[in-house]
């Protein structure tokens, strides 16, 4: 699905004719879906794709980080893992053995305001994965065993991601003080101190508060009946009783008072680097639209302005990009720059503001926009066309916007982003102190 004709035309065309601009009207078959709703609360949303006989079965859970008590982060990461374990209709190591066996593939992730777990498999298999997910939504075995294996497995990975990583605590001392006081204030993956102290009446009761049917939207996406699938959804989910809504730790977010700026020794790290952090618009906000374009433009692929600038031409760094953080209430964008060897990370750092000054007060060419904007609807259009990235763009567009239809609507909002959006958002968001700089320096 990802390497159809289509796309690679599109591809060809876009390289081919770079010096020819235009920007025509896109054409892509509008995802159609059928909302539905089960007396326990659980939210359901089936849209039928009959390109290839497989179905992606998606269930996200509106509790990620930002849901935690601060002295317990990383529960949220830790019952990612903790639901492969053993429910009351399956033993524990089962559930990757029964879809590899059935042809299809799973996983899970867990950000700052959701989980999510999806299941690809067969069409002809679309019972397993519900089986599977209505099995573990309330039946899940929070006991010693399961515990205890996942505790350690929560832990080398904090190990593997942070402690034995270049640069690796830079996430965690990034959304520590530019969302200092808030609930977006630590990563998904916790401190492993609290996840040590933690008891086993503890996690029980952060299961039975989130995992709830009123707390889940449940996306079917792929060659499905949707009155057949229904009645399937409602033979494994419709006997889960509902429940009260869950109890949350209040919301917090705060203003970003001042700038913060550190300078790290790392062992791991071969090359300096910087990280420059600002605060960037929300998931809802509008402001997200032209942000994301400005974010192109600046830093995405060899041809953006940071790598042509710090890479091609001054060749003072390996690498110069960023990426955006973005959120349900909050958002930021992170750039960062690898200093070339024997080169100063202090004039990557300088190399960087001026081009993101250099759009503050000039803007971008019309070429740079219709090229960003020909790019992103390639990737619009290639999303489209996998029904596993439908799935989890139906549910989350609903669960955090209130309406699945915005992922058919979506594009037109990136399309009508005019270059003075852009000089707008560059001087509202980056056109200040406040920000978080991050120096790491190779220890001996």
């Amino acid at each position: 699905m990802r390497k159809s004709g289509f796309i690679l035309i599109i591809l060809f065309f876009l390289i081919s004719t770079f010096n020819t601009y235009s920007l025509e009207k896109v054409e892509f078959n509008k995802i159609t879906f059928v909302k539905d709703s089960l007396p326990n609360g659980l939210r359901v949303i089936y849209s039928v794709d009959k390109s290839a006989p497989v179905v992606a079965v998606v269930v996200n859970y509106l509790v990620g980080s930002k849901d935690e008590n601060p002295e317990r982060t990383g529960f949220a990461h830790f019952f990612e893992h903790l639901m492969f374990e053993a429910s009351k209709n399956y033993e524990r190591n089962s559930i990757d053995k029964f879809v590899d066996e059935a042809g299809g593939m799973l996983n899970a992730s867990t950000g700052f305001d959701q989980t999510s777990y999806f299941i690809k498999v067969p069409s002809n298999e679309i019972r397993l994965p519900l089986w599977i997910e209505s099995s573990r939504l309330r039946g899940l075995k929070v006991d010693t065993i399961g515990v205890e294996t996942q505790r350690g497995v929560v832990k080398e990975e904090r190990k593997m991601r942070s402690d034995n990583t270049p640069y690796g605590t830079m996430l965690e001392k990034t959304v520590e003080h530019l969302f200092r006081g808030s609930s977006y204030a630590w990563p998904p993956i916790g401190t492993e101190q609290h996840i040590d102290k933690a008891t086993i009446d503890e996690f029980r009761k952060f299961y039975d508060n989130f995992y709830q049917p009123n707390n889940a939207i449940l996306a079917i996406v792929g060659d499905i009946d949707i009155q057949e699938t229904k009645k399937m959804v409602r033979d494994y989910f419709g006997s889960i009783p509902a429940a009260p809504k869950p109890v949350r730790e209040p919301f917090k977010i705060t203003e970003l008072q001042k700038g913060y700026r550190e300078t790290i020794e790392d062992v791991k790290a071969q090359l300096p680097a910087v990280f420059i952090s600002f605060r960037a618009p929300s998931m809802t906000d509008n402001d997200s639209y032209p942000f994301e374009l400005l974010n192109r433009v600046l830093s995405k692929g060899q041809s953006s302005r940071l790598y042509q600038r710090l890479v091609d031409k001054e060749q003072v760094a390996v690498q110069a990009s960023s990426d955006i953080l973005t959120f349900h209430k909050a958002g930021g964008v992170l750039f960062y720059g690898i200093a070339a060897p024997g080169k100063k990370i202090e004039d990557v750092e300088k190399l960087i503001y001026q081009e993101i000054d250099n759009i503050i007060k000039n803007g971008i060419s019309e070429e740079e926009l219709i090229k960003a904007k020909n790019i992103l609807e390639a990737e619009f259009i290639r999303d489209k066309k996998n029904v596993l990235k439908k799935a989890q763009d139906l549910s989350m567009t609903w669960q955090f916007l209130g309406n699945p239809d915005l992922v058919n609507t979506e594009l037109e909002k990136y399309l009508n982003v005019t270059k003075e959006d852009i000089i707008r958002v560059a001087k509202k968001y980056l056109d200040t102190d406040k920000k978080v700089v991050l120096v790491y320096l190779p220890k001996n």
